[in-house]
């Protein structure tokens, strides 16, 4: 029988990919291209969503 797992809310900034590689233009010695890793800054790069905020009431 199948295991169940829970459906975990993809990040809406991101949209699952939360790590991109962004080439800076240059090339190293060997030939391969320079490039950056930049994880989502809303998801710290999990590509699903964290806690959602909720709404806190006070008084009557």
């Amino acid at each position: 029988m199948p295991q169940h797992t829970l459906n975990r809310r993809i990040c809406r900034d991101c949209d699952g990919f939360a790590t991109a590689a962004i080439t800076t233009g240059t090339r190293h010695p060997d030939g391969t291209r320079a490039t950056l890793r930049v994880t989502c800054p809303s998801c710290k790069g999990t590509g699903h969503q964290l806690a959602t905020a909720t709404i806190a009431r006070a008084g009557r």
